[in-house]
This record gives structure tokens, C-alpha cells and sequence, in this order.
């Protein structure tokens, strides 16, 4: 949810960074230039990409397409209520995306920061299926609160999402037409973000697992108001159908966007580890089980939603390096060297 984008910091396609990049990182790219700019996913031919925005006079998300080198930006969601988490269907013609639109036309209020750091966790979200071109096919969810998140598998043509369905912020499955809805977690606390590995066997996603009767009164409360807390995720491995789910960080941060790496032997992630409870993310490797903790990037403000091209060649992700003010987040793209 690009809302972490904006709240944290209360607390034209350039070539870019001067210093000496990340081992892994050659020819890295701007691809946009100015507003705030969030999650960024990859067409299944690795020639598009839809993203998440806040430009054009808007104060609040809406999902828009561009080529892989930055061209042709455009919006292809509705303009009305607010957006997240686009992502390109299995066929390469459609789109999946959340939106508040039937809700109303305006952007939601923002949440209630009397509370702290919360994310807001807007009961009028529901998942859609639109043509590429923007045109809506269908509605995907019609529960009670909120479904968003949604992540697909280009192999299985299965989609990952977080709804409320439960009572509980838990992660279902469905498949690409909105069939066969089944929840896959069951753990009491937010579970979000979650993408399968390439081959569609596996899950990683973030969590928070409130484990003390104080957190867990205060979790439920906040749900109840449509609210909830980011700031103490760690992230979370398990079979694509959620068997054998397992707990892979204990940094006590916030660590969340995990994807695996193009091989499924990594997990590349965000995390602010360095200085919790902060706005300084970077962007780290590890193994699955957790091991083998390397730091990928050091750009010293925020750098989030890394994502894998589905040839394997590319990455992008959402930073503030650069940014001309706290609320600029551009979308990068580099070839990744394993």
C-alpha cells in the first residue's frame, strides 16, 4: 500500500546515481520524474508496467500504465475514488487493481493520526478486472470490507489478495475470473503483500502477529475502525495453499514487499531494520529460511516495492533517492546481476 509512502515521512527516463551503485544493480533508470509514485509490476512479456500515482491534480492514487523505459505513461483506472496494487493478468490484456470508485468519487479521508501510524483500511476497496486500455470487465470481490493487494501468478493464473472476508485481515486465493476464492492464512493480525514464487509453489508475504493481550485488544480495536498499524512486520514464507508457513525475519521493524528472486532460491525485500520505526528503508536479500542477510541498497531515504522482470533481466522498485521533496517517490529499473 503506497499510503506507507506519504505517512512515513510525516514522522523522463534519466540515467541516475552517481555514486557507486549496488553490486547488483548495472545501468539503473529513472522512469518517472516528479509526483508520487508507488508499487510498480511487470507485464508477463517484460515490455510494461503498471504502477500506482498520485499526479494530475489528484490527491490520491490512481493506476497507470507506461513501457519499460518509461514511455507512454497513462491512467487506466477510473479517476474516481482511490486505487492500489495494479497488476497485469496471466493473458498480457487485461489488469486486476483495488479501488474505493463504487464507494464515491472522491478520495477517502485520511485516517485518524490521533491514533499514531496507522494505515487506513477502506471498507469500499474491491478488487477489479479491467482491460489493459482501462475499460472494467468485471468485479472480482463483493464482501463485506476490505479486498485489495491482489498478485498474480503467470503460470498458475491464481491471484493472491488480503480481505477482511474473515473478520480477520487474512490472505485468500482466487482465480484470475474471481472463482474459487479460498483463504490461506488463519493467524489472528494483518497479513498482506503476499506474491508467489515463479513457479507458483510458494508464498512470501508480511505480517504482523500482535502477541500480547494488550496488542491484541488494541489490534482489534483499531480493525474495527477500519484502521491498522505497519510499523511491526516481519516477513513470512509458506506453500502456495499456506501449509508449512513459517516466520523467515525477527528484526522487530517493519519489513514488508518481499518478492522472490527469478531462480526461487531468494527473497529480495524492504525493510527499515537500520532505524525502526523510521522512513530510511533499503532494500536486502536472504534466503529463504532467512539466512544469508545481505543489504542491497544504501541510498540513506526511502527505497520499497522491488519487483523482478518476468524474464528475468530487470528490476524495479519505488525510491526517494533524488527526490526533490519529502512526497516524491519515483519508479527505478536496473538489470539485475544475480
Amino acid at each position: 500500500m503506497k499510503t506507507l509512502l506519504a505517512g512515513l515521512l510525516l514522522l523522463s527516463s534519466l540515467p541516475v546515481f552517481a555514486q557507486q551503485p549496488p553490486r547488483h544493480f548495472e545501468n539503473l533508470i529513472q522512469l518517472t520524474k516528479g509526483g508520487s509514485n508507488g508499487e510498480s509490476y511487470w507485464s508477463p512479456d517484460s515490455k510494461r508496467i503498471i504502477f500506482q500515482s498520485t499526479r494530475d491534480g489528484r490527491t490520491c492514487d490512481q493506476e497507470y500504465v507506461m513501457n519499460a523505459d518509461g514511455s507512454d505513461q497513462h491512467m487506466v483506472s477510473t479517476g474516481k475514488g482511490v486505487t492500489t496494487c495494479g497488476y497485469f493478468t496471466s493473458d498480457n490484456k487485461h489488469i486486476i487493481y483495488a479501488s474505493t470508485h463504487e464507494g464515491g468519487d472522491a478520495c477517502p479521508l485520511p485516517p485518524d493520526r490521533s491514533k499514531g501510524y496507522v494505515w487506513a483500511i477502506y471498507p469500499t476497496f474491491d478488487i477489479y478486472l479491467a482491460t489493459d486500455t482501462g475499460k472494467i470487465i468485471k468485479k472480482l470481490t463483493d464482501t463485506t470490507g476490505y479486498d485489495a493487494e491482489g498478485t498474480v501468478n503467470f503460470k498458475t493464473k491464481k491471484i493472491l489478495y488480503t480481505s477482511l472476508a474473515s473478520g480477520d485481515l487474512e490472505i485468500w486465493t482466487m482465480s484470475e475470473d474471481g472463482s474459487g476464492k479460498k483463504q490461506v492464512t488463519n493467524a489472528e493480525g494483518y497479513d498482506g503483500g503476499a506474491v508467489f514464487s515463479r513457479d507458483g509453489k510458494k508464498m512470501v508475504w508480511r505480517a504482523y502477529r500482535p502477541d500480547t493481550p494488550d496488542k491484541i485488544a488494541k489490534y482489534r480495536e483499531l480493525l474495527k475502525e477500519n484502521l491498522t498499524t505497519p510499523m511491526k512486520m516481519e516477513v513470512h514464507i509458506a506453500d502456495a495453499d499456506g501449509a508449512n508457513a513459517k516466520q523467515i525475519t525477527n528484526f522487530g521493524c517493519a519489513s514488508f514487499a518481499p518478492t522472490f528472486t527469478p531462480d526461487g532460491k531468494k527473497i529480495l525485500f524492504a525493510s527499515n531494520k537500520n532505524k525502526c520505526d523510521s522512513s530510511y528503508f533499503e532494500l536486502f536479500l536472504m534466503n529463504l529460511d532467512g539466512t544469508g542477510l545481505e543489504q542491497v541498497t544504501d541510498y540513506g531515504k526511502f527505497t520499497s516495492f522491488p519487483e523482478f522482470s518476468p524474464d528475468g533481466k530487470h528490476l524495479i522498485f519505488a525510491s526517494s533517492y533524488q527526490s526533490n521533496g519529502n512526497y516524491e517517490f519515483n519508479i527505478f529499473r536496473a538489470d539485475w546481476k544475480p
